[in-house]
């Protein structure tokens, strides 16, 4: 079996509770008729052999060696290994960043569930965006392995999963320590310091991360200060391995926000001007983590400390004529929360069935989220100012079942509950608020041969709203009554799909699929946030190819066609899903051989014409990039060059349609397309001593 990256982890703390070696993963189903527990694997490669191991055709992995091998202009890139993902950026380097998956534009988070160590990154009720998801913490060198899950068929995911989520584990074992230094073009610099010490049956892995960064606008100096630190400490407990983890990350930056199309044309600002020069913002995280596995249980534990500060202006002067449009989120917040789950191996009538229950909680003590009217970031103004308390408990339970050598089942059902407490500056807009929900799942895998695998899943998923838009009354800034919405909203999807492997060269999944949604949220460009909308449907087809021509080289390409629209009043208001990408692509040559020497990894990411409104009047035109990295590694040497937007595109980002107002403009404003430039071709080159 031909792997980018043949490294088998040993006990990985959030894979299961069986490993299994590479070679074992290819082995036929009827060979393990006999075996019980029903063996769970664990490898650290890309797209390796899950034939009678996923629940899906839409399930994979990601290993260290394919993640340290992909040229990323973001540290929130390292979601597009996710196949049909692709991930953006609408304003500065140090908020989250946008990402795009199965039809949905999912702003900053919302119906795609992420993790890091058992930690949830979504942000509820957030200053910014719900579901909010920031990933500039992360060392991507610390990476271990990204496992991936699209759709509502999983019962241990719960909250913003609808369009799938992924379980990002930081690594057990280094391969080497490292100290590298990165200079690039528009005042790129990243050193970075990894390390690993041992000493019997214990471990400590650290790394540490600074970056600046100016960027390539004209108007505004990013001047990034970004500073990452981790800490991981690794023991064997009893039967199974403890992991303890610290993180800290903090990060100041000025912001190039989106610009409309207009004050380019008229020549006011070229494509990488900005109409506002004193954007920006700064954010920090801190969190200690836990997590112990053993052969029957999964534990995890977190706390989490985070900040946000952030100054936008996306209308200028529309409705504020004399000091202008820009504002500041806040977001302060605490987090604390923990999972627990056990696995059984039992034999019903003779049929090998592994039986997993479970159960989940989290409480976020939010001290402030609050929006102000600011100008030269200064408050001038309150649009509301809150206190929010929201906790959330879950319980879930799923078997996998043989029912023949080839053919498994698998149920599963979770129930959430949820309960927010809102303290507003306008007492009219405090109150309390509550929802529960039941999610149901199953799935059937065939093995038809050694080589191929049929699925057919189904699951109901769910987001939660902004628990402000559960308890208000009344608009804060007009006073007019306002309607509430559901705390808890419904998701409904199901699957066919097959996987193909022929543990050579080929590597192929495929998945035709259909999502309900019972209510979208979509991007308010006037006001930054997201908002509640109508019902939708999506349904589609996702193709992943990868082929390996000999062990260093291969090649892959991934491909999603998506169809959105309202099923919801979609006679007067249109039936176009705001934001929607119909295509979505990537492909890439990948040339990593096992000894020093040249290695090259050249990727090109589509994506396609985006429907920026519920009628279809406005589209947004497709993006293309191609990046590139080419490296030289000599004994304990690494010399890298990376080119990133190789043919110096000039296409966009992100696009909005909405109205906003330049000064001298009509006092209604102007609709308009607003934009955000991909960032020019730029040149990065590193070297790196591994000890």
């Amino acid at each position: 079996m031909k792997l980018l990256s043949p490294i088998v982890c040993g006990l990985p703390l959030l894979c299961g509770a069986v490993t299994a070696h590479a070679d074992d993963a290819g082995q036929s189903q009827s060979a393990k008729a006999n075996q019980q527990p029903i063996e769970r694997v664990a490898v650290f490669g890309r797209q390796v052999n899950l034939l009678g191991q996923s629940s899906s055709a839409s399930e994979g992995i990601v290993g260290a060696g394919e993640i340290e091998s992909r040229p990323l202009l973001r540290t929130g890139e390292v979601l597009e290994f996710v196949p049909g993902m692709l991930v953006t950026q609408h304003s500065g380097s140090g908020k989250a960043n946008q990402y795009f998956l199965r039809g949905f534009n999912l702003d900053h988070g919302t119906d795609f569930a992420t993790t890091v160590d058992g930690m949830p990154i979504n942000m509820r009720s957030h200053g910014h965006g719900q579901g909010y998801t920031d990933l500039n913490f992360l060392i991507p060198e610390l990476i271990g392995q990204i496992h991936y899950y699209k759709g509502a068929y999983y019962p241990e995911i719960g909250d913003f999963s609808g369009a799938g989520s992924a379980d990002i584990a930081l690594t057990d074992d280094l391969p080497y320590r490292q100290v590298q230094l990165t200079l690039g073009q528009y005042g790129y610099q990243r050193l970075l310091a990894t390390g690993q010490q041992q000493w019997q049956d214990n471990k400590f892995i650290y790394g540490t991360e600074l970056q600046g960064y100016k960027g390539p606008w004209t108007d505004v100096e990013e001047d990034v200060r970004k500073v990452n630190a981790v800490g991981r400490y690794l023991t064997h407990v009893g039967n199974g391995q403890l992991a303890v983890t610290a993180m800290a990350y903090s990060n100041d930056w000025n912001s190039a926000d989106q610009i409309p199309e207009r004050a380019v044309t008229a020549g006011i600002i070229d494509e990488y001007g900005s109409l506002d020069t004193d954007l920006g913002g700064d954010s920090s995280r801190y969190s200690l983590s836990s997590q112990y596995v053993d052969a029957n249980w999964r534990a995890s534990a977190y706390v989490i400390r985070s900040r946000l500060n952030l100054f936008s202006n996306f209308t200028y002067f529309l409705d504020n004529p004399q000091d202008g449009d820009e504002f500041q989120q806040v977001d302060n917040r605490e987090i604390w929360g923990g999972k627990l789950a056990r696995d059984w191996a039992v034999s019903p009538l003779g049929i090998n069935t592994n039986v997993t229950a479970g159960a989940e909680t989290r409480y976020d003590h939010i001290g402030k989220v609050a929006l102000y009217h600011t100008q030269q970031r200064q408050r001038i103004g309150t649009v509301r100012d809150d206190a929010v308390d929201e906790f959330s408990s879950g319980l879930f339970g799923k078997l996998e079942a043989e029912l023949t050598d080839d053919l498994k089942l698998r149920l599963g059902a979770r129930y959430d509950y949820y309960n927010a407490d809102v303290d507003s500056d306008n007492t009219l807009n405090s109150g309390n608020a509550n929802d529960g929900i039941w999610s149901l799942k199953g799935g059937l895998s065939y093995l038809v041969s050694d080589d191929l695998e049929l699925y057919a899943s189904a699951g109901q998923g769910f987001h939660s709203n902004d628990a402000r838009g559960a308890t208000i009354k009344v608009d804060p800034v007009t006073g007019e009554p306002q309607d509430k919405v559901d705390l808890l909203v419904r998701s409904t999807g199901a699957e066919l799909g097959f996987r193909y492997f022929d543990r050579e060269y080929i590597n192929i999944s495929a998945a035709f699929w259909y999502l309900d949604l019972d209510s979208e949220l979509l991007y308010v460009g006037d006001a930054g946030t997201t908002e509640p909308s109508r019902a939708s449907r999506r349904y589609g087809t996702e193709i992943s190819a990868y082929y390996w021509l000999n062990d260093a080289l291969s090649v892959d390409a991934e491909i999603a066609v998506t169809r959105a629209r309202f099923t919801e009043d979609a006679t007067l208001e249109g039936k176009y899903v705001d934001g929607t990408v119909p295509w979505v692509a990537s492909a890439g040559i990948n040339y990593q051989p096992a000894a020093a020497g040249i290695h090259t990894a050249i990727r090109l990411r589509y994506l396609g014409k985006r429907v920026l409104d519920s009628l279809k009047a406005h589209q947004a035109d497709a993006t293309t990039l191609v990046n590139l990295s080419l490296g030289y590694g000599y004994r304990d040497w690494d010399f890298k060059v990376e080119v990133l937007n190789l043919f110096n595109s000039h296409e966009h980002d992100i696009d909005y349609w909405y109205t906003s107002r330049l000064s001298g403009e009509d006092d209604s404003g102007v609709e308009d397309l607003h934009y955000h430039p991909v960032e020019p071709r730029m040149l990065r080159c590193s070297v790196s001593y591994r000890y």
